[in-house]
């Protein structure tokens, strides 16, 4: 059988456009992110199994790509960046007087369903503020959110925002086995009400079944945390929220917040405010982040953090795309003059002039001709000479 070359499922080439759009946004936020004071950490790409499944902070297993390395130790391509981090925050930087501020600009790996047209190699841009509690942390991290989706050019976005603790006091007041949580949890999560409306009718009977019947349905505006607290009382969790969006409202920001009460993150490690960013033109969130206390504790450090990842190439699939860089000109020189041959190019505009790999003028303006490049500029020891490549 003849071999075909392609790429893997989940993965694929990116050519010209599509490279500079992901470099532009990356520039931009990774510029955003230094001019606030976070300075930036890489991890490896490739990590040890247990990392992530002995710290509560694991991904499904299924959606982990896994090797073995030489030792026969059962190694993961990075599926998140906030883990890693953490344990160099809690390790190798033990001693940095905390908060610590860090960014990253890495690509996570994930394994996608087949078919499913799901990404594999995702590339993140990231900020992890580690060791600053509270709401004022909260608000530095959703506010810098908004500002990178515009620092990237974009301004039809908003995030929303929920919270770890509101779907488990909810899911309390009922008596259900752990197995029947965790399915109701997903139903919630996908807003899948009719789902949701038959599972819970083996539940009927009990008296919270109402109030986690509609949270999957608490998405909105501001007026959904009245709403809330009218299916289950005042509660810390919607009270923090609200606080966030009426600060985040007089810097500015309010109209770029909605909420989503039965936001359920499918990375466990959170624990208090989440949130997630969607752009017009995006079929799914292109950034998401929370809060996580426990995640440093687990390597021996324990701090308080919260942080945020964006999808670059999410982001830049929303964003008008550039014109292509058109090659005007071509230099034809001699062996010899290859210093001034590439000064000469260097000095024009980037991606507008070429150098010709030709020995004779004939082939030299041959090549331009069939390339569609209108100018030869021929180089030599007394100066430059401009032709046109279709004369």
């Amino acid at each position: 059988m003849q071999y075909i070359p392609n790429t893997p499922e989940g993965t694929r080439d990116r050519l010209f456009g599509e490279c500079q759009e992901r470099r532009r946004v990356q520039s931009a936020l990774t510029h955003l992110f230094r001019q606030r004071g976070y300075s930036e950490i890489i991890t490896p790409e490739e990590e040890f199994y247990d990392l992530f499944t002995s710290t509560g902070a694991a991904l499904p297993q299924e959606e982990m790509v896994k090797i073995i390395d030489r030792s026969g130790k059962i190694c993961v391509l990075r599926p998140d960046c906030t883990t890693p981090i953490a344990r160099v925050a809690a390790t190798r930087l033990k001693d940095m007087v905390l908060p610590c501020r860090f960014y990253y600009n890495e690509t996570v790996y994930r394994s996608s369903r087949a078919h499913r047209g799901q990404r594999s190699e995702i590339p993140q841009c990231g900020i992890e503020l580690i060791g600053a509690k509270g709401k004022k942390a909260d608000l530095e991290i959703i506010a810098t959110a908004c500002d990178a989706l515009r620092a990237c050019g974009l301004e039809r976005f908003y995030i929303e925002l929920g919270h770890a603790d509101i779907f488990p006091a909810f899911a309390r007041r009922l008596d259900l086995p752990d197995e029947a949580v965790e399915t109701m949890r997903s139903l919630v999560e996908g807003k899948n009400f009719a789902a949701l409306s038959d599972f819970l009718k083996d539940y009927a009977d009990q008296p919270g079944i109402l109030a986690i019947q509609r949270l999957a349905y608490l998405f909105g505006g501001v007026e959904v945390l009245d709403e809330a607290e009218a299916l289950a009382g005042e509660m810390p969790a919607i009270s923090h929220l609200r606080d966030i969006y009426d600060q985040l409202s007089q810097a500015g920001y309010g109209k770029y917040i909605r909420f989503d009460l039965g936001m359920v993150h499918h990375i466990d490690y959170y624990t208090g405010p989440i949130f997630r960013g969607y752009v017009e033109g995006a079929g799914d969130a292109v950034l998401s982040g929370g809060r996580y206390d426990q995640l440093c504790a687990s390597f021996g450090r324990p701090a308080q953090a919260t942080g945020f990842a964006i999808n670059v190439d999410a982001v830049a699939q929303c964003l008008p795309q550039p014109e292509p860089v058109q090659v005007k000109e071509v230099i034809h020189y001699p062996g010899q003059l290859i210093g001034k041959a590439l000064a000469l190019a260097d000095s024009k505009a980037p991606g507008t002039c070429q150098l010709s790999p030709c020995t004779r003028l004939e082939s030299t303006l041959q090549l331009a001709k069939e390339k569609g490049i209108p100018t030869v500029l021929i180089l030599s020891e007394n100066g430059v000479e401009e032709v046109q490549s279709h004369e």
